[in-house]
């Protein structure tokens, strides 16, 4: 029974027309939860789900972590990570992937930030607090805040990109939200300065960030940091998005 449900679920979801722009394609990037050029830390523990990975700095700048390597010497573990860790002076394979998937983030960064026309110009000048987000390509010429909680709306098929020439910050206990079956995979937030997430704070989407990602005391994305700086976490939680979740939830429902 659960098949057929998930067979149907499938079916529909390639039945709707997708609303919003082209998906960014992320390359080698989007096998990482965390990608960082100049480091990863996290002051306490945090948990991550999916793989983490700096370059082309070294190892020690992923700190915090109490990484454990591998027998290969190509990966490391650790007991916040539930996935690898890589880094630039790993062993070979480890430092070409890593090149090809730094490449592949910045080349994503650029696409997503060449987009035109926008479907809106400077929304709320750049205050999303309270607002519904339908799909589409949104671009802002200044820094974006999210004060209040605010959603996002659309189908599994539907498509986010988010434009900004400034920061990305988002208040201390505050959520993006999602409904209608929009997916975190499908949302993509181009962010010329940084991104700080607040304490408590819940984030979704892929954030493709111009510098530094700050995540505060118990913060939390369902996404990814793909940052050409640092990215900091306190007691932070970052996991991955993946299709399989909406699909499951469907064929609950539906069954």
């Amino acid at each position: 029974m659960t098949k057929f449900v998930l067979i149907a679920a499938l079916g529909a979801i390639a039945s709707v027309s997708a609303a919003g722009p082209a998906a960014v394609n992320l390359g080698k990037a989007g096998t990482y939860a965390i990608l960082s050029k100049s480091g990863i830390s996290t002051v306490p523990t945090s948990a991550i789900t999916g793989n983490i990975g700096v370059s082309p700095i070294a190892s020690t700048a992923i700190t915090g972590f109490s990484l454990k390597m591998d027998s290969t010497n190509r990966s490391a573990t650790s007991t916040q990570v539930t996935g690898s860790v890589y880094a630039a002076d790993y062993a070979a394979p480890t430092p070409e992937d890593l090149t090809v998937a730094i490449g592949d983030m910045e080349i994503a960064y650029t696409d997503a930030a060449g987009r035109t026309p926008p479907d809106h110009l400077n929304l709320g000048s750049g205050d999303l607090g309270g607002k519904t987000l339908g799909p589409g390509l949104y671009k802002f010429g200044s820094t974006v805040i999210i004060p209040t909680d605010c959603t996002i709306s659309g189908l599994p098929t539907d498509t986010w990109i988010f434009q900004m020439s400034g920061d990305l910050t988002m208040a201390a206990n505050k959520r993006v939200k999602l409904i209608g079956g929009a997916l975190a995979s499908n949302i993509v937030w181009q962010v010329a300065g940084y991104v700080e997430v607040g304490a408590g704070a819940h984030m979704e989407g892929i954030l493709l960030v111009k510098t530094a990602a700050h995540f505060r005391t118990d913060s939390s994305l369902n996404g990814r940091i793909l940052a050409q700086t640092a990215v900091t976490l306190q007691s932070s939680t970052v996991t991955q998005p993946y299709l399989g979740r909406f699909l499951a939830q469907t064929a609950d429902i539906l069954v």
